[in-house]
């Protein structure tokens, strides 16, 4: 055989030698990180239910995890429950790149969606955008309003202050506004609001449509935070429901490629944007499906550690020293990260409940 275009490419480029070769856990198709992240960085995260296991690793990893939205620290027990530190601010899963494009929007006062609120238990009223960020809904508008004010001054600190900003993709599917296009987290229904066919309509995002939200939403933020570095992920869990008319697993297999699709478009066309594969990493054949559980919907904790392990050794500029335990509790703190690592907020999960 002569030489020819393949014959001096290095081993990651080859399914036998990167991927059957090599134990499931020593995968890596990462090979190189587009920019490193500094202990000192602070760092932002956003996205879907999966997203969470990257803040949560920040947090524990040492590094500045950035947090905008912090409860009063005579509530601090109650921080969980009300949704605070799951993310940099208290937006809750950010599922659709539209949802995302459209909280700025709201946030620097660009437009008010016309379906502003949503009536709860008695006179209780529900964010559409947040349905589950507050136990049973806020008391009254007047508190709704009030912390939404709060909530986006939240969000404009972090856009203008974060130096790096990881964004997982989960969804392409969703429910909007008939009147203004506004895009909701859930259908209205299933965590507060009513639907009503005539007010709600369905969509289905397109490639297009998708790298078109991303590439608005990074146009913004550079204008307010130019140095702001952005990673961009896709989410391994399918779809819980799909409202296309057809299994849900050919939904999720749509939706999962536009959105990797969009994401490759989007870091290839801007310097500072990088695409992290931890959909590759626990869906690929390598895995042989280790990486979900018995559901074949949630990842499970090897799954995780694989991702993690991978984006600590390539983004992370340096060894971040990692939390230290009482050297007479081991038993305490793996029990510690075991439940750590299964309290997920996941509100997609409401649209399987019949």
């Amino acid at each position: 055989m002569s030489p020819h275009a393949y014959s001096d490419l290095p081993d990651h480029c080859f399914w036998r030698e990167s991927i059957a070769a090599p134990a499931s856990q020593d995968v890596d198709p990462v090979v190189s990180a587009k920019f490193k992240i500094a202990a000192s960085d602070r760092v932002a995260t956003a996205g879907s239910c999966f997203a969470q296991h990257i803040s949560r690793k920040l947090k524990t990893s040492g590094f500045s995890y950035f947090v905008t939205e912090t409860v009063h620290p005579a509530f601090a027990a109650l921080a969980e429950a009300f949704n605070y530190g799951v993310f940099t601010a208290r937006y809750g899963n950010i599922y659709t790149a539209r949802q995302l494009r459209q909280l700025l929007q709201r946030a620097y006062g660009l437009y008010v969606p016309e379906e502003d609120v949503w009536k709860g238990e008695g006179v209780r009223v529900i964010d559409p955008y947040r349905p589950q960020i507050q136990p049973k809904g806020f008391a009254c508008a007047a508190e709704l309003a009030a912390d939404r004010k709060q909530h986006f001054a939240a969000v404009r600190l972090a856009v203008e202050r974060m130096d790096v900003f990881v964004f997982t993709l989960g969804l392409t599917e969703a429910w909007v506004s008939a009147r203004d296009g506004t895009a909701f987290p859930l259908c209205p229904g299933v965590a507060g609001g009513e639907f009503d066919p005539a007010r709600h309509k369905f969509r289905n995002f397109d490639v297009g449509e998708v790298a078109a939200d991303l590439a608005w939403t990074l146009d913004f933020i550079a204008a307010r935070n130019p140095r702001a570095r952005t990673i961009l992920t896709v989410s391994p869990v399918p779809l819980a429901a799909t409202a296309e008319n057809r299994s849900v697993l050919v939904s999720t297999t749509y939706s999962k490629s536009v959105l990797r699709v969009a994401a490759e478009q989007i870091s290839r066309q801007y310097p500072l944007v990088a695409y992290f594969p931890s959909y590759e990493i626990v869906t690929g054949a390598h895995a042989r499906g280790g990486y979900f559980a018995a559901d074949l919907r949630s990842v499970t904790q090897a799954g995780v550690d694989h991702v993690m392990r991978l984006f600590m050794l390539h983004y992370a500029d340096q060894a971040p020293a990692p939390a230290v335990a009482a050297a007479d509790e081991p038993s305490r703190k793996l029990l510690a990260e075991m439940q750590e690592a299964s309290r997920i907020v996941c509100e997609e999960e409401l649209l399987a409940q019949r």
